[in-house]
């Protein structure tokens, strides 16, 4: 039935429009591939709306069609054209694919390319052979694709009207898929790039698919504990030097100059064409990238139309219904209200309109509260700030305890032999909905601590960064810390389907941070056996509202896994050592005295 009901939907799209194929010469010679798909029942001239993709622009063939077009129906019913481009050495375009493409500060040549030049040169050619195409163009894409829509914004073609990074890969180190503070995201990388890479072959081979097969059919926590240090995903049977993306992430075990280059965010500059920013705050993948190119685009382009939009929304969820995740329902259709209401505004207003769209510069959904808010920016400006201090008798204070007579400390001892999990249960496949799970798995171990407000007595809204202020000594000379601010519900609470959430601990925000990398990610220091230090990170933004009759959590741990990988607890490189390193540490969090722990984060006063 499906078969059929796609086979159904691939006619509609064959009866409707007419398929062209190009090969794009860019400017050094090499040829990029697109298909379109112009609207046979549409005279008037109509935008093209492209995605750029590494993940094949097929299917190929000019009498091979696709099954429909995602974003909103009004994009089908208004009449526009759609594109989509093979990015450099991938699918059938020519050239050498490199992963996160380094944008090129000043080119020193014509012929030298970057992702922003392959779209310059994409749009020139398709705004001059495409049938019935007005002259402007818009660019959007998920994840990978976001990230080239927020790099061809970069020196924007003239007719490039419109961008929209959509859960953009922004900053493979420092907050998404790869890394979140310089701790390395072993499951998601070790997966993805099993499948995703090609051996070090020249072209075409090199454009087949896949290093190795990986399918974690049984339990990921053992096949990861048993796996062993990370230097053991070198293994033959596993990436074996044969993959040159992954011999990089090994060697560049800091922020230095490889990832540098590959800041999405801090090269957003000569932007002319108006940004729609898109992310979903349980997006366990690129939830960094959306909140850093919205910014960093409105620093460095003043006089860009920029906005933001984010939801309750897993990875791409926004283009889907979006009513629900996990156990929690959020009482609309979030992802229709968002295309309908949010994206084809923002397109027609540039690509067929006036470029005044109704669009706001954020609008943000409050899980919380089930609401949206349309904001004049983001973060929202009046938040008073607010901080929480972790008390005694794993209680969390809104204001500082009062002085002790000697220092006061929470602790407990990281193993990793025994870490801590990412989610309870079998784990198999990294979790779609674990930024939204229940985490009374953890609050049972030993080796989490845990600090909560007493029973709200009013709604109480976060807006803006979250900043873990950490206080804390150990054993050892290196840890991870992980922070988790947790929406604890009260007795009679009912999920999805009328779901028993009685008093279950529903994640909000969560953020890992190595703790080496605490003064600087390109230069790690160890920590000094027994001597306390300052560990200061920022969790990715909320809005969110804890209801009356709920309770704010803060939970603390060291591990993370196989999320992310085992800190050995020892200075060292990690991406080299060996099972010698890895030895248990007794951790403190000091919450007294000059070493008070705390969470600092904007309340929105209403």
């Amino acid at each position: 039935f499906v078969l059929l009901a796609a086979i159904a939907t691939c006619q509609t799209v064959k009866d409707s429009y007419d398929k062209y194929e190009y090969m794009v010469p860019a400017r050094d010679g090499t040829r990029l591939y697109v298909s379109v798909y112009v609207p046979k029942a549409k005279q008037d001239p109509m935008p093209i709306l492209m995605e750029r993709t590494p993940y094949g622009a097929g299917p190929y063939g000019p009498d091979t069609f696709r099954n429909g077009f995602r974003g909103s129906r009004k994009f089908v019913e208004a009449g526009y054209i759609f594109a989509y481009s093979d990015v450099r050495g991938r699918g059938r375009s020519e050239g050498q694919f490199v992963n996160v493409r380094p944008q090129m500060l000043v080119p020193t040549g014509p012929h030298d390319i970057d992702e922003s030049t392959d779209t310059y040169d994409t749009i020139d050619y398709l705004v001059k052979n495409v049938p019935k195409n007005n002259g402007r163009v818009g660019l959007w894409g998920i994840s990978y694709p976001g990230g080239y829509a927020a790099l061809g914004a970069i020196d924007s073609h003239p007719a490039l009207r419109a961008s929209s990074p959509q859960a953009p890969t922004a900053e493979w180190f420092l907050g998404d898929d790869d890394h979140h503070n310089g701790a390395f995201f072993l499951q998601d990388s070790f997966s993805f790039f099993s499948g995703f890479g090609s051996r070090n072959v020249p072209p075409p081979v090199e454009q087949s698919r896949g290093v190795f097969r990986f399918d974690i059919a049984g339990d990921a926590y053992k096949f990861f504990l048993d796996l062993g240090p990370v230097k053991n995903t070198q293994k033959p049977e596993f990436f074996g030097g044969a993959y040159d993306f992954w011999n990089d992430l090994l060697r560049h075990g800091t922020y230095d100059e490889f990832w540098q280059a590959r800041s999405v965010p801090n090269g957003m500059k000569g932007v002319t064409c108006a940004v729609l920013n898109v992310g979903g705050w349980y997006d366990a993948e690129d939830l960094y990238g959306p909140l850093h190119v919205y910014a960093k685009t409105e620093a460095q382009n003043p006089a860009a139309w920029n906005a933001i939009c984010m939801g309750p929304w897993q990875h791409g969820g926004w283009a889907g219904a979006g009513r629900s995740l996990g156990q929690i329902d959020f009482g609309s259709d979030t992802g229709r209200f968002f295309q309908d209401e949010v994206e084809f505004p923002f397109f027609d207003a540039f690509l067929r309109g006036d470029g005044k769209p109704d669009v706001a510069e954020a609008t943000v959904f409050d899980p919380g509260a089930q609401a949206w808010h349309k904001l004049d920016a983001w973060p929202p400006p009046g938040v008073v700030d607010t901080e929480y201090f972790f008390g005694p008798s794993e209680t969390l204070l809104t204001a500082a305890p009062p002085a002790a007579r000697e220092p006061q400390a929470d602790t407990y001892t990281n193993d990793p032999a025994a870490p801590t999990p990412y989610e309870g249960g079998t784990l198999r496949g990294r979790s779609r909905t674990y930024m939204i799970a229940d985490q009374r798995f953890a609050d049972e171990r030993q080796d989490v601590l845990v600090y909560q407000t007493p029973v709200l007595a009013s709604d109480v809204t976060w807006a803006g960064p979250v900043l873990a202020d950490l206080w804390t000594s150990m054993e050892g000379t290196d840890a991870d810390f992980v922070v988790k601010i947790v929406d604890v519900m009260p007795d009679g609470t009912q999920g999805l389907g009328g779901a028993d959430l009685s008093n279950a601990q529903i994640l909000v925000r969560g953020e890992v941070m190595r703790g080496k990398f605490r003064n600087s990610f390109s230069n790690p220091a160890p920590f000094v056996s027994g001597e306390p230090s300052q560990v200061k990170f920022a969790l990715p933004d909320v809005l969110y509202t804890f209801k009356k009759g709920h309770r704010i959590m803060v939970q603390v741990q060291s591990s993370w896994f196989p999320l992310v990988d085992r800190n050995p607890n020892t200075f060292c490189d990690i991406y080299s050592c060996d099972e010698s390193a890895f030895r248990t540490n007794k951790i403190s969090i000091h919450r007294s005295g000059e070493h008070l722990s705390r969470i600092h984060v904007g309340r929105l006063v209403k």
